[in-house]
């Protein structure tokens, strides 16, 4: 009997964590207004109320993405300036939080790629926390290989989906 109980109570576990859409109305996609600033609306959330140095795309601050060597989760040199950026804007900012999402291409296996995404939104977080945003401020998760940027299957598109995503409250 508890080997049949076992499993069957991981199985509604699992059932109940799961969500799913509720309509259309669930994912927003970029919309560029007339005044060329791209809004995103997420879960009715409209992205415009965020500050204007976060969304004007020649604020460094408007870049949003780290990217990663194969296999690794260091933060690479040329990224220094833009995490730098966001942990003064956290520390100068204390009523926004950071949401870090940890993605990696589909080579491995599921479980190696959840594990070393979260290495490297962890590596994010630990740079931010390092250089003045607050430990309560930033959260980092592994999306895995779930979340690519590019759907192929060739370098180029390896490249751009081994990364660390930086989000505000507001946009997850």
């Amino acid at each position: 009997m508890n080997k049949l109980l076992i499993p069957a109570l991981l199985a509604a576990l699992i059932a109940g964590c799961s969500s799913t859409p509720n309509g259309p109305e669930q994912a927003g996609a970029p919309v560029e207004t007339r005044d060329g600033v791209a809004t995103v609306t997420a879960g009715g959330v409209d992205s415009r109320k965020l500050p204007p140095e976060l969304t004007d795309p020649r604020n460094i601050l408007s870049k949003r993405s780290i990217y990663f060597d194969y296999d690794k989760y260091e933060v690479k040199p040329e990224y220094k300036d833009l995490v730098t950026a966001h942990a003064k804007f956290l520390a100068n900012n204390r009523q926004f939080k950071m949401l870090i999402q940890g993605n990696t291409d589909d080579r491995g296996s599921r479980e190696y790629n959840i594990a070393l995404g979260q290495k490297r939104s962890d590596a994010v977080k630990k740079m931010l926390t390092l250089l003045g945003a607050r430990e309560e401020q930033v959260e980092s998760v592994s999306l895995g290989e779930e979340k690519p940027k590019n759907e192929g299957h060739d370098e180029a598109a390896w490249a751009e989906n081994r990364r660390g995503d930086m989000l505000y409250n507001g946009e997850f």
